[in-house]
Formats: structure tokens, C-alpha cells, sequence
């Protein structure tokens, strides 16, 4: 116990030693805004704001030039899950999971998250967890206990029974010492969803994530099935943006990403065999689409039962032209990946496959700062590089613009004024 006491001690006395007045120099800077880059790049950053970009360094202040880098905003990941990991054993996995304590569930999160941070993702939305551990590490985040990105969490994600959000489902009666219910995130009439949506905030969610459709990994059901009727969506996204907070819709089907757009959802998770009807839905309501391409690299690594691996191949084939669609329909996108159903740590692989599917590289740049700043409500604290906002600050060598592989090879991180990651040394001017 004293060691660890001392070992805490050492790491808050670190991170409080990094703050202070930093003067961050580089050959390019993108602003989050624009589709241009600005040369050479400079960002003065005092505690935890940007003070100024451009201008003259302050005296005293220390100087960290990382050379020929492009300065960008911290990236944002608008869909991952920092609690549960990547295993490509799917049966083996399902097992494992329910044998691990808590404790050790939590212990594995916090790998987790400083692993998203290093790879440069300041921010997260988490949508979906168990056993609240979302919240606690969500709060060791904040109060500093842990390094990590800022979190959005969801707590349960929202669903019928024998559906995508079911935990329940695939496994006997029984196994679960009860059968799972709203407190579970399992609802089947408007009323429980009010309820489930309550029972969330009341636990600290930030956000509220429901399950409109099939999955692709869940055991029970077919991935593009609607699983909630119009009421039940209606009565849960009303209840949610009553209490001020937003909402996201996993909907691989275009039937439930339909319902839920009527309900007011603020972003469809996934997406994959939208419709042109929903896609143009989803233009006119203003709905985000969030695609999470990067499960491929999961996808193709595991190992699953013959249903859950027809389910994959289908979504697989059906993502990338659902993207180019929803790109010449004008609907907005955020950058999520669904990290879990892939590596941790791999997250800006999703920078490049958006790019591939015919966004230019400034525009994949902006899915993961400013819009999905927007898209979860911090579009006034993060998301690009201004004076005023949180000093969330990325350096990836070379230039992005010419090529957005780079963002795959991030060499430095600040989060709030704080450096968590530089791989040149400090030169003080």
C-alpha cells in the first residue's frame, strides 16, 4: 500500500510539473476549421487554454519544437467502449468476460485509456458499458487518478429483450441469476424506456445510447432488424433530450436508423445498410452518421460462430458504399470507431478509411476534431485550435493533408495544458 501511495504520488507530481506557460512550435498547423494549412505552426498555451495561435512566445515560456510536425486539435472518437477489450475469440471472450472480477475490469480499462490517449484521442464518447464502470472511469479520468481521454459515457445502452443490448441473450435461462430488465438497459414499452433513460442520468450518464437495430455481434438476431417500435424510441429520446442530454442510435438497418431519426436521434451509430431514404432523413434532420469502418480490422481477426460471421461479412461489404452515398447526400459524419471490436490504440485507422471511401484528407480531419466536437455538444471547449479552448493538442509528422496516414503515427499529445506523450525533448528558450 505505501508503494503504491508513493508510486500516485510521483505520477501527480509529474503531470502538476507539466503544466504552466508552453510556447509549441512546428513547420504546419491545421486549425480544425479550415481546409488549408497554416506554416509554420505556433500555439502558445497557458495552464490548461490556448492562449494565443501565432504571435510572439512569451518569456519564460517553454518552448517544445517538434520540427517538421503538423500541429492539429485532439482527435475525437465519438464511439468507443474503454471497458470492455479487443479478444478475436468470440465464444472464449463471452466466458471470460463474466469471470473477470470488477476490480479487474477496471484495472484492464484504465490500459485502455491511456492507450487512446497516446494514440492522440483527448476525447471519447463511450456508449455502452457495465456495472457502471464507465463512470468510474470516466471520474479516476477527471480527478486525475488515471491518465485518459475527457469521457462522454453512456452507463447502459438501451434495447429490447433478446436484442443487440441484451446481455442475456445467447446465453441459457438462468445464467445470469435473473432475467435482465430496464436497470439492465433492457426496455419494451415507452414507459420503460422513460424509465431506463432516468435511471441512467440518475448514475451519471452523459449521453444516451439505444440499440434501434440487430448487431453484428450479438447471437440472437438478424443485424438489420428493427428491435424498438416508434413509441418506444420516441418516448426514449424525448425523455432524454428533456434532460439535456444527447442521443445515439446503433442502427444497422435502414427500417430502425428510420424510426429513430423520426425520434429525434442525434446520431445513427454504424449505419451500414442505410437506405437512401434514411440518408436523405438523416440530411434534413440534421442526424449525424458515425460509421465505425475500423471494425474490418477486428472483424477479420476473429473468430466466430457461422451466424455472427455471415453477419460480419455482410456488414463489411455494405459499409463503404454506404459511406460514399451518405458523402454525395450531404449528411454530416463523425469519426467513431467501435474500439473494442478492434485494437485500442488503432483508432486513426479510421481517419484513413474515411479518406479512402472519398473524403479528402481535410475533411476526415474535421470527423474527428470540429464536427464531432459539435456532434457531442463541445464544440465550445475543444475540436479545433482557437484561443480560449482547452489546449487538446496533437503533433503527427509530416504533413496530414498530403497524407492522412500520418495521424496513425502521433508524436506528441497535450490534453488540457498537460503533456502525456513527446518523442523529441523539452528545449527551454
Amino acid at each position: 500500500m505505501r508503494l503504491a501511495c508513493i508510486s500516485f504520488l510521483l505520477f501527480t507530481t509529474s503531470l502538476a510539473a507539466q503544466t504552466g506557460t508552453y510556447a509549441i512550435k512546428a513547420a504546419r498547423l491545421f486549425d480544425g476549421k479550415s481546409d488549408t494549412i497554416v506554416q509554420p505552426g505556433l500555439i502558445v498555451v497557458s495552464g490548461s487554454k490556448i492562449q494565443s495561435i501565432g504571435g510572439t512566445i512569451p518569456s519564460g515560456a517553454t518552448v517544445i519544437d517538434l520540427g517538421d510536425a503538423t500541429l492539429t486539435p485532439g482527435f475525437i472518437d465519438a464511439h468507443t467502449h474503454l471497458t470492455m477489450g479487443f479478444d478475436p475469440d468470440y465464444n472464449g471472450a463471452r466466458l471470460r468476460l463474466q469471470s473477470r472480477t470488477i476490480p479487474e475490469q477496471a484495472i484492464r480499462a484504465t490500459v485502455n485509456a491511456r492507450t487512446t490517449l497516446m494514440a492522440g484521442f483527448t476525447t471519447v464518447r463511450d456508449v455502452g458499458s457495465s456495472d457502471f464502470l464507465d463512470i468510474g472511469l470516466r471520474n479516476s479520468i477527471n480527478s486525475g487518478v488515471v491518465p485518459g481521454p475527457r469521457m462522454l459515457v453512456a452507463v447502459r445502452a438501451l434495447g429490447s429483450t433478446g436484442g443487440h443490448c441484451d446481455d442475456g441473450a445467447g446465453f441459457r435461462f438462468g445464467f445470469l441469476n435473473h432475467e435482465t430488465g430496464p436497470e439492465d438497459g433492457v426496455i419494451n414499452s415507452p414507459d420503460q424506456a422513460r424509465f431506463a433513460v432516468r435511471f441512467n442520468i440518475k448514475y451519471g450518464a452523459d449521453v444516451i445510447k439505444t440499440c434501434a437495430t440487430g448487431g453484428v455481434l450479438s447471437p440472437t438476431d438478424d443485424v438489420d432488424v428493427p428491435q424498438l417500435s416508434q413509441a418506444e424510441l420516441d418516448a426514449l429520446v424525448t425523455a432524454a433530450h428533456e434532460l439535456r442530454r444527447k442521443t445515439a442510435a446503433h442502427a444497422h438497418g435502414a427500417e430502425g436508423a428510420k424510426r429513430a431519426i423520426r425520434a429525434g436521434i442525434d446520431s445513427i451509430e454504424h449505419g451500414t445498410f442505410l437506405d437512401d431514404e434514411a440518408l436523405r432523413m438523416m440530411r434534413e434532420h440534421g442526424t449525424y452518421l458515425v460509421p465505425t469502418l475500423s471494425v474490418r480490422e477486428g472483424l477479420a481477426e476473429s473468430k466466430f460462430p457461422p451466424l455472427v460471421q455471415q453477419k460480419a461479412d455482410l456488414a463489411v461489404k455494405a459499409q463503404d458504399d454506404m459511406v460514399r452515398r451518405a458523402l454525395r447526400m450531404g449528411v454530416k459524419i463523425a469519426l467513431g470507431t467501435d474500439a473494442a471490436v478492434y485494437p485500442h490504440g488503432d483508432n486513426a485507422l479510421e481517419f484513413v478509411l474515411m479518406a479512402n471511401d472519398g473524403m479528402t484528407p481535410a475533411q476526415s480531419l474535421r470527423a474527428g476534431t470540429s464536427v464531432a466536437a459539435t456532434l457531442l455538444g463541445l464544440e465550445e471547449k475543444t475540436g479545433t485550435l482557437e484561443a480560449g479552448k482547452f489546449a487538446d493538442i496533437v503533433a503527427v509528422p509530416g504533413n496530414p493533408l498530403d497524407n492522412i496516414k500520418v495521424t496513425q503515427s502521433v508524436m506528441f499529445v497535450m490534453k488540457e495544458g498537460v503533456v502525456y506523450r513527446n518523442d523529441r525533448r523539452l528545449n527551454r528558450d
